[in-house]
């Protein structure tokens, strides 16, 4: 029976006289005498494929035959060399075959010798090159990693008579060697590692190395983690314990020039003594000196006898190699001495001396030692149950032990631990460094344990993934299942029979038209056709869900009780006697009809006024359904009319949607700011309204996405706007227009008694307290805090003032009378408990932190109860205190009016407001004087017109009226209103301006209390103008005692409520004469005056003095 030694090099054997051209190579690489090109072919390293030039082996799974096989197809050191002429060819063919079939002497001779010894190097070597090439990953003894691989160097010798050639050796001692640093992890001996260098002098330096036959490095590990070079700068950077390895293979590194994969197999652990920087090696030259070029291939150096050999093993002395001539004993004869790296020196790479380092004695028979070995092996197995990949790790190495059996072997099963462990650089770098071979198997331990540390958990959580993956599939395949058996049983129909049956029940409990139920039909054929994965599917089902959801015949009973809609509508609103009348009458005629109609209302008005809050009242008094809406700034007309159903997610419009909520055919809808409507490229909102607010129209209303029509006959509509400027004219036409005002005084002053105050009140929470906001306080915050139309700003007025009471009673009471501890309820005071506990968790779930924290929030307090002695009253005195000083100091903008000052009467969106107009005379009445008119106060186009007319006609009157005063003739007049940051426009100032100019012209002053409003002619009539009702309030509040309108607004006049005429007299006027005889009451001796010529008197005083100076100075 044959050893596993010789059946290895049998098989070698065989394997070498198969294909012939391994076995030229074969030889060529033992034969010395070789041309350049073939040199070259011979030094060509191992590669993988060039297909696959990416391919790098890793430490634990790289196999030597793998490398063989791929050492044809490699070409990265296939380097361009001259031409071989005919007779070169010739020679090498011969030498060829000559050296073939000693090479195949060779082999039998060694196939039958007796198997090596213990010491043979070279046969050690081959062994552990048969092993190599059976595992992959698989570490073995010391020995070479492959014999026909380009790192075989050797030299040419005798053994008697006849030529042998044998396998190179790994050389014991190996002083000098060039150092590669490497990151991240070290290099354990038996363990291949694939490094990439980048350097381009490293790569040659390893070029040239294989080609010389002598590819050996030291490989020492980076003590930065992070640093990445390929030479060794200071000793200090790297670990003094490294690796003695050999460079079985290299191939360039795809994409990258200059840079190449060295695959390294670490042979035995070495010690870096002393570095040799790069540079510092460079043999210096003299000048004059011819360049000797080193030779590609050394000389053969005469083998050692065996004294020498030991000797040199002891020494520091370069080991020779096995092969080679028999050279003469005597040490005279040896002409040269061989340096392996003083090639290198011409290149800037790290050198250093080394020391081998040898394990410390150990008593294979240790307990401690068996026992960390059994611990090993049983975290080997655990964790090769947990991996695969270890699984297969695990098997390779035991294949690979010369051996048989790992247990012998603690120190490599303890280097192979490491090797496969992932762990911190430093660990591993103490296992290294480990001579001992109980403390090494030590540490490997526990870097292997934290290995399967980190298995067990990654197995944990992907047990957990799993589960949950199994879990959904499970159950999925289960109701799956479940389904088919009731389908098949016919216990229960599948979803889509279930929905059909649904939406046929919700259809027969409404009242669909004709045509509506029809189209229903059609739908529910056409989704009981489609399978419930089809895209049209959730279409189809979204549609007959909007069609049955809408109230088809369903309405809301009405109360048709007047006195119920007065108790409802009074409750809510004080005044509003206009839109309340609205109401009753609608109310009325409903009852004796037994029916109603659907309305379109608009109530136009200031803000403030309670328009959109009265929506809410009408529909509580007529016990309709409330929904509301706003359109102000809508541009889409998709919002009211829906869209199409072919869209990605389709609605219907807001009224569609409206039905729905309110399941009724009769809610009230209510369209907030419909004047602020927009307009974009989606269409014209406003437009769509027309069909929507039409009362012919809307009883077959069809929304886009319905595709039905709908009846909206029986809605009441009800819209709110500031002004009706901007609402377009058709769809202003189809709406009854009910204008609400501001409120004056005494309307502000009870709605602050009856609704604010209580409301601000119970908000501040002082509903049971003492506090009294008086009569007087309430007239002088709206006389000098809120003049505007509306009670918006009255209301956060008066809530300022509870809430400052409030704040002052709290601290005057201080904390001692109702304690943070005291203020909890039972339940407040667990959940305060709760939350204090969740925030001592430093890892508390999110979602569950966020449920406490809502949980804790909610809980119910204690409200504080204020005592009975606490008494806090508001008056006129202190009401500064609580919300500042006055906004506005005064009523009116002049007391005393001078000549060319008028009031006016204006109206906005806020409501009435007193305007000013202003006049001046730019310059005195000279003869040489030019007339003119400037205009001033950012007054628009309507408004610059009307000073024009006003000008022409207060000239017309000024020659009707006063012949002989040429005032106009020679006058520059400035016409200003005041604010002029306020873009004023609107045709009613012409009585105004021209009231304003005649003043200046007769130079009388206008009575402060009197106020004028109205649009003039060129021939002086005034024309009717709106908003008297607010320009009426304006005036009020401004303390006018007499309103000048035109005549043909005496019938809104008489309209008025008798609370905002209270002190005011009214005064119609038809022609300007009528206005100018109530603001200039002349007598005759007034109107003489009035007509004289001021130009005339200073030509008189100003000509007689010149007559006088020109008297003088003749």
């Amino acid at each position: 029976m044959l050893c596993r030694q010789q059946l290895s090099r049998q098989l070698a054997v065989r394997a070498s006289r198969r294909p012939a051209q391994r076995l030229y190579t074969t030889a060529l690489c033992r034969s010395s005498a070789l041309c350049p090109r073939t040199a070259q072919l011979v030094a060509c390293p191992p590669s993988t494929s060039p297909s696959h030039p990416g391919y790098v082996p890793t430490a634990a799974r790289f196999s030597t035959s793998a490398v063989r096989r791929k050492e044809k197809d490699n070409d990265f050191f296939n380097q361009k060399l001259e031409p071989l002429t005919e007779e070169e060819k010739k020679a090498n063919l011969e030498k060829k075959v000559e050296n073939v079939t000693e090479a195949e002497l060779a082999e039998a001779k060694s196939t039958t010798s007796d198997p090596p010894a213990a010491g043979d190097k070279s046969e050690s070597g081959e062994a552990a090159d048969g092993k190599g090439s059976s595992a992959a990953g698989g570490g073995a003894s010391s020995g070479s990693g492959g014999s026909d691989g380009p790192g075989d160097g050797g030299r040419k010798g005798r053994k008697g008579a006849d030529k042998a050639l044998q396998k190179p050796a790994v050389p014991d001692v190996y002083p000098q060697v060039m150092a590669i640093p490497i990151a991240k992890r070290p290099l354990f001996p038996g363990f291949y590692k694939a490094i990439t260098i980048k350097d381009p002098n490293v790569s040659a330096a390893i070029m040239e190395m294989m080609k010389r036959g002598q590819p050996y490095v030291g490989a020492f590990l980076f003590k930065d983690e992070n640093a990445d070079d390929d030479i060794i700068r200071n000793a200090d950077d790297v670990y003094d314990t490294g690796v003695f390895a050999q460079i079985t293979s290299a191939f360039p590194v795809h994409g990258e020039t200059n840079s190449l994969t060295a695959i390294l197999y670490p042979h035995r652990r070495i010690k870096l003594s002393t570095l040799i920087p790069p540079g510092s090696t460079e043999v210096k030259k003299t000048e004059g000196e011819p360049e000797v070029s080193e030779p590609e291939v050394p000389d053969p150096i005469p083998t050692k006898t065996d004294e020498e050999a030991q000797r040199e093993k002891k020494g520091d002395v370069v080991a020779s190699f096995e092969e080679g001539v028999v050279a003469p004993k005597s040490t005279e004869t040896q002409t040269e001495k061989y340096e392996p790296t003083s090639f290198l020196r011409k290149y800037p790479v790290s050198l250093v001396n080394v020391e081998n380092l040898t394990e410390q004695p150990f008593d294979p028979k240790s307990q401690v030692i068996r026992a960390i070995t059994n611990e090993i092996v049983n975290v080997f197995k655990e964790v090769a149950t947990m991996n695969s990949l270890f699984r297969d790790q695990i098997s390779t190495f035991s294949m690979s032990q010369s051996t048989g059996n790992v247990v012998a072997e603690p120190g490599k099963l303890a280097d192979f631990a490491a090797a496969v462990s992932a762990g911190e650089p430093a660990e591993l770098q103490e296992v290294l460094a480990s001579l001992d071979v109980e403390e090494r198997m030590q540490k490997a331990l526990v870097v292997l344990k934290k290995e399967l540390m980190n298995a067990q958990l990654q197995s944990k959580i992907t047990k957990d993934v799993e589960q949950k993956i199994t879990k959904r599939q499970r159950e999925y395949w289960l109701m799956e299942q479940m389904k088919g058996i009731r389908r098949e049983l016919g216990i229960e129909s599948d979803g889509k029979d279930k929905l059909v049956e649904k939406f046929k029940e919700k259809a027969d409990k409404l009242a669909m038209p004709e045509a509506v139920r029809k189209v229903f039909d059609d739908e529910i054929n056409k989704l009981a056709h489609l399978e419930p994965a089809a895209s049209e599917f959730n279409v189809t089902r979204n549609y007959l869900d909007w069609l049955t959801q809408i109230p088809w015949g369903q309405r809301s009973a009405e109360n048709f009780g007047i006195k119920n809609a007065v108790t409802v509508l009074d409750e809510d609103h004080y005044g509003l006697k206009d839109v309340k009348d609205r109401i009753l009458e609608f109310i009325a005629v409903g009852k004796l009809r037994g029916t109603v109609e659907g309305k379109i209302l608009c109530f136009v008005g200031p803000p403030g006024v309670g328009k959109t809050s009265i929506g809410k009242s009408i529909a509580r008094a007529l016990n309709r359904q409330y929904y509301r809406f706003s359109v102000g700034g809508l541009t889409d007309v998709a919002e009211i009319k829906g869209h199409r159903r072919t869209y990605v997610g389709a609605l219907p419009g807001r009224v569609i949607q409206a039905l729905k909520k309110c399941q009724t055919e009769n809610p009230l809808i209510l369209i907030d700011e419909i004047d602020k409507i927009g307009r974009g490229y989606q269409g014209d909102p406003s437009s769509a309204l027309l069909e929507l607010l039409d009362p012919e129209q809307n009883s077959s209303f069809l929304d886009h996405y319905m595709d039905v029509p709908v009846d909206l006959s029986k809605v009441l509509f009800v819209c709110t706007a500031n002004m009706t400027d901007t609402i377009p004219r058709p769809l202003l036409d189809r709406m009854e227009v009910i204008r609400l005002s501001g409120y004056v005084s005494d309307e502000k002053k009870a709605i602050a008694d009856r609704y604010l105050a209580p409301a601000a009140k119970e908000l501040a929470g002082l509903k049971g307290a003492d506090v009294t906001l008086s009569d007087e306080a309430i007239d002088e915050l709206i006389k000098s805090y809120a003049r505007e139309s509306g009670v918006r700003n009255l209301k956060k007025q008066i809530e300022k003032i509870y809430r400052k009471s409030a704040l002052k009673i709290v601290q005057d009471l201080g904390e001692e009378v109702l304690p943070e501890e005291e203020a909890l309820t039972e339940d407040g005071k667990a959940a305060l408990e709760e939350s204090q506990k969740d925030k001592g968790k430093d890892n508390k779930d999110p979602a569950t932190s966020e449920a406490s924290e809502q949980e804790t929030t909610e809980k119910p307090r204690v409200a504080l109860k204020v005592p009975d002695t606490v008494h806090v009253t508001i008056d006129k005195e202190n009401l500064k205190d609580y919300i500042g000083p006055p906004v506005f100091t005064s009523d009116r903008l002049y007391d005393v009016t001078p000549p060319g000052v008028t009031m006016g009467l204006a109206w906005t969106q806020m409501g009435g407001s007193a305007m000013y107009i202003e006049s001046i005379l730019q310059s005195s009445l000279r003869p040489s004087s030019r007339p003119g008119l400037e205009i001033t106060g950012n007054l628009k186009s309507v408004m610059k017109e009307s000073s024009t007319i006003a000008y022409s006609f207060a000239k017309s009157m000024m020659v009707q009226e006063f012949p002989e005063n040429h005032f106009f003739d020679k006058a520059k007049i400035h016409l200003h209103v005041p604010e002029g940051a306020v873009q004023k426009d609107g045709p009613s100032a012409g009585v105004t301006m021209t009231t304003s100019l005649l003043s200046l012209a007769l130079d009388r002053a206008i009575d402060p209390t009197v106020a004028m409003t109205g649009e003039l002619t060129l021939t002086g009539k005034v024309l009717r103008i709106g908003g008297l009702r607010e320009k009426t309030v304006a005036a009020r509040r401004a303390g006018c005692k007499l309103i000048i309108f035109p005549e043909d607004n005496l019938s809104d006049w008489l309209e008025l409520p008798e609370n905002i005429k209270e002190g005011i007299e009214g005064r119609p006027a038809s022609w300007y004469k009528d206005v100018f005889e109530v603001v200039f009451p002349l007598s005759d001796a007034d109107r003489a005056l009035a007509n004289k010529c001021k130009i005339c008197e200073w030509e008189k005083e100003h000509g007689s003095q010149s007559k006088k100076s020109e008297t003088k100075d003749e």
